[in-house]
């Protein structure tokens, strides 16, 4: 019974660590106007994760500054973790932004340098930001994303992705961050075709201004889309976080969208 019981634990634990617990989180102007507890909420949200995409960070007033902050923060939280900013989007008819990467240096390494997509940085106006990793000797890239608002059609950017994996064949592709559109738009229909899905249907991130009879969410924005031939997820959920706070006014100062997670098995 006790060898049973031995086998159960070590299986456990080969399943627990050959997976990669990922979040996404736009962070909503993270910069100097973030204050310490705000900095600290955004550390204990994200601190049991392996990889953490951040997407809004502020190109200037204090933004690289504020993820330093963050990654010094995890650093006391008992695991060794790094961090990647990028530099600011190209953008010059919209806003510009930074994106940014932190990881635990135990569970996942930094392949190379982290870029921002040059091809298209002029069809698309917060370029992705590209970061690949190794896992147990298996590589993953993910392209970090915020797409124009939805008034101002960011299916229009959106629609050069179908093109990504093609110009980028040796990587496998993960595309993550707030779209401004949801998973259902046709717009996605050639990356699904291309054997792509998304971690989460029908799954509000944004949130309202005020909650409505206990509905807080508001749009279908934020996901995670990756090929299923060469990944795998499990134990997707999103972090209500404004419900640790007394009104959606006061949770809004830390981002007007909710994290989503998953673990990825690379195949």
């Amino acid at each position: 019974m006790l060898k049973k019981y031995i086998i159960l634990i070590l299986l456990f634990s080969q399943i627990l660590f050959s997976q990669v617990k990922l979040l996404s989180w736009n962070v909503e102007n993270l910069g100097s106007s973030k204050s310490e507890e705000e900095i600290a909420f955004i550390v204990k949200t994200i601190k049991d994760y392996d990889v953490v995409a951040l997407q809004e960070i502020v190109a200037g007033d204090g933004g690289a500054q504020a993820v330093a902050k963050l990654a010094d923060e995890l650093n006391r939280k008992g695991s060794k973790w790094d961090y990647t900013i990028s530099d600011p989007t190209s953008s010059s008819a919209y806003k510009t932004e930074r994106y940014a990467f932190l990881w635990k240096t135990s569970k996942v390494k930094k392949v190379g340098e982290a870029w921002l997509e040059k091809k298209y940085h002029l069809e698309i106006d917060r370029e992705p930001y590209y970061c690949t990793f190794d896992f147990n000797g298996k590589q993953f890239t993910i392209a970090n994303f915020h797409a124009i608002t939805k008034s101002r059609q960011p299916e229009t950017e959106i629609n050069y992705f179908k093109f990504l994996p093609a110009q980028y064949p040796t990587l496998n592709l993960l595309f993550v961050g707030d779209f401004n559109c949801p998973q259902s738009h046709t717009v996605f229909n050639p990356l699904k075709k291309m054997g792509y899905t998304c971690v989460f249907t029908k799954q509000k991130t944004s949130l309202k201004k005020e909650c409505d009879e206990n509905e807080c969410l508001a749009s279908e924005f934020d996901n995670i889309w990756y090929n299923t031939s060469k990944i795998s997820i499990s134990n997707a959920k999103v972090i209500h976080f404004y419900e640790s706070f007394e009104s959606l006014k006061e949770a809004r100062e830390i981002s007007d969208h909710i994290p989503i997670t998953t673990e990825i098995t690379i195949k």
